[in-house]
């Protein structure tokens, strides 16, 4: 057995006419005798079925010892270090605040629709505040599906390759508003301390009555502490979110914490038009909010003294300085004249004992009676290791995320020796329109229910 297949699974990661409304409703139907009707809408667990499995008597430094500096692509590590869910699933978290969507396709304004996909942007990398838990690295051909009637949406995501490991997915409104779409190749790096994470991938979102698209990608995320200590995430790194249609940009910088961490999650950017002039300047932080101010007005603030700044840290995740979690208490200081753009939805209360999953997280895994025959053979709540953890039996999730790693080994090196190659289901590699680069682009036909040619994956 080559080094490829020994570590096999071990990529990871850390957004209608007629005949849609008519397969979406036909999906609904799960002839469920547990979910209820509330006000019309479907009535969602709010906990999983069993709490997190304890990683005390578990040492990640005896795998990681050797891979420092390395990318970690075809390092394995242990079920226990994982949460319940796909990566495709957490992929599916960019769609949590999804109304942030709606609200842009009723705006006018070119200036008020960006800055509002600019907190939609920033939204989507919310749910990983806390997530310390590694998402299990999606098989092959597997795949996900999320409908969501009330939101208003529903999302098909692909892996599409596994070396290297790419996630595609797409997102569309059931009243054919808007798409939002792209594919993710996560690369990660320990560094002794800390394992950082570059999602390589842009994020497109076209909002289909005003004709425009917007593109951008997602800032790195650095996880502190993986040998010793509590754990914490950073995001950090420029973000430029592009309207093709009008040249408008938004430029975001999410902060690094600092020596001090007095700029731990802080994200700070502002809006300018093709001609570079600046209309708007956005604040806040990831983990709570994001607030929109006139530019003038912000530079006022800055010189009465308001938000002094303090002098620029220089920041990598190989910095030989203690990763010790900065103590930042205070919430963002609100300039007077700002709007509010967004704000993060409350953790559940048991939120800490079910892997720091966000409310809309805990539902991404349920599997309701009935359901089963309408979804694809890939999905990934049809996955029975993700499905053992889930219900707090590592052993089992172990057994069988080894017998799945070891059915797609044998997969590969069947179709080597019949000089075949892997073909895509949903999606297939072409060119991102509105950026010009090589993109993973969805095909269309899922909701059809055509299943036939799914592959075997579990």
């Amino acid at each position: 057995m080559n080094s490829e297949e020994e570590f096999y699974d071990a990529e990871t990661g850390l957004e209608s006419d007629d005949s849609c409304e008519v397969s979406f409703k036909d999906a609904l139907v799960f002839d469920s005798k547990r979910a209820k009707q509330e006000n019309g809408v479907w009535e969602r667990r709010k906990t999983l079925p069993a709490e997190m499995i304890s990683r005390n008597n578990f040492s990640v430094w005896s795998i990681l010892k050797k891979c420092i500096g390395m990318e970690l692509s075809k390092i394995a590590m242990p079920v226990v270090f994982n949460e319940p869910l796909s990566f495709l699933q957490r992929m599916s978290e960019y769609m949590e605040h999804t109304h942030l969507i709606h609200k842009t396709c009723g705006l006018s304004d070119s200036i008020d629709r960006m800055q509002v996909v600019a907190a939609f942007a920033v939204s989507a990398v919310a749910s990983q505040w806390e997530r310390t838990g590694k998402p299990f690295n999606p098989l092959l051909g597997e795949t996900y599906e999320l409908t969501r009637e009330e939101e208003g949406y529903r999302l098909i995501s692909e892996q599409v390759s596994h070396h290297p490991p790419v996630s595609a997915f797409h997102a569309q409104s059931l009243k054919q508003e808007f798409e939002f779409h792209g594919s993710i190749y996560p690369k990660l790096k320990f560094w002794g301390k800390s394992v950082e994470a570059e999602p390589k991938g842009t994020m497109t979102l076209e909002l289909l009555k005003h004709k425009e698209a917007y593109t951008w990608t997602n800032p790195m995320c650095c996880v502190h502490n993986i040998i010793l200590g509590k754990l914490w995430i950073e995001q950090y790194g420029t973000v430029e979110i592009v309207n093709h249609r009008t040249g408008d940009k938004c430029v975001l910088n999410f902060k690094p914490c600092g020596m001090f961490g007095k700029e731990l999650h802080k994200v700070e950017g502002h809006i300018q038009d093709k001609s570079k002039k600046k209309h708007r300047v956005i604040y806040g932080k990831w983990t709570e909010c994001m607030y929109s101010v006139d530019p003038k007005v912000y530079e006022a603030y800055k010189k009465s003294g308001g938000g002094s700044k303090k002098p620029k840290q220089e920041h990598s995740c190989e910095s030989e300085e203690a990763d010790e979690m900065p103590e930042v208490q205070e919430t963002v200081t609100v300039i007077p004249g700002s709007a509010l753009l967004w704000r993060i939805a409350p953790r559940p209360a048991n939120s800490a004992q079910m892997y720091n999953f966000t409310s809309f997280a805990m539902t991404l895994n349920e599997l309701e009676p009935g359901m089963e025959r309408l979804l694809a053979p890939t999905d990934c709540r049809l996955r029975p290791d993700i499905r053992a953890m889930e219900n707090g039996d590592i052993d089992s999730s172990s057994t069988e995320k080894e017998r799945l790693e070891e059915k797609q080994r044998a997969s590969r090196r069947e179709r080597s020796m019949d000089e075949e190659e892997w073909s895509t289901r949903w999606f297939q590699l072409g060119t991102n329109p509105h950026t010009g680069a090589e993109d993973w682009l969805y095909t269309g036909g899922y909701f059809d229910r055509n299943y036939t040619d799914c592959p075997n994956v579990y």
